[in-house]
């Protein structure tokens, strides 16, 4: 099996799960969200975000494919344009932080490694780009299929460490130069698993079932 992770475009945005793709929790400001999912324009508004975002500040996004099949995703982006940002009670977001807002790996592609290379190759596109941390909210207590925020547990499994504690939503942080020092035993697991891993920026046009 072979393994792609790539970048978020307009081209392969369309390959994100279906119900992320529709919406826009983190994306728009509570009552704006409202009248877009009320007159149904949520993919034009979280189409026009990335947009936004790629213009200004660039990738904000990765999409892990396994044999050409969309298999999870993971967005980003600091944290001024993420409106929801500031409605949770652990906020604000560090200032030199990136947000991690939304991943998730889809149920069938489960315990695979794919969430961990997923949070390594955000980790790469950020270092690069002279990102000192990622931060994400959290959530202590998700809900069955729950896909807004990310569960604080899988989080603290990956290496982030809690920043603001909070019994529902904390705030937890990942530091860079923490997240390179475990990147060579998790590029042997993925080797081991799925044999050669290839994490780059180009857009790939996966064929088969989609999300």
């Amino acid at each position: 099996m072979s393994r792609h992770i790539v970048g978020v475009t307009l081209d392969n945005l369309e390959h994100l799960p279906k119900k992320c793709r529709h919406c826009v929790f983190w994306e728009l400001a509570p009552h704006l969200r409202e009248e877009a999912e009320q007159f149904g324009q949520t993919d034009f508004e979280k189409e026009a975000w990335v947009s936004s975002v790629l213009l200004e500040w660039g990738s904000c996004g990765r999409i892990v494919y396994l044999d050409s099949v969309p298999a999870g995703y993971a967005l980003y982006a600091p944290p001024s344009v993420v409106p929801r940002a500031v409605a949770f009670p652990t906020a604000p977001v560090s200032a030199d932080a990136v947000l991690l807002t939304s991943m998730r790996i889809l149920p069938e592609f489960a315990g695979a490694g794919m969430g961990r290379a997923l949070v390594q190759a955000v980790a790469k596109d950020l270092t690069r780009r002279g990102v000192k941390a990622i931060e994400a909210f959290g959530d202590e207590n998700p809900e069955p299929d729950s896909t807004c925020v990310i569960p604080a547990d899988f989080l603290r499994s990956v290496g982030f460490k809690t920043v603001r504690a909070h019994p529902k939503w904390p705030r937890l942080r990942l530091e860079m130069r923490t997240a390179l020092s475990w990147k060579e035993d998790v590029e042997a697991a993925l080797e081991q698993l799925f044999g050669s891993v290839t994490i780059s920026t180009s857009p790939v046009a996966p064929v088969g079932a989609r999300a």
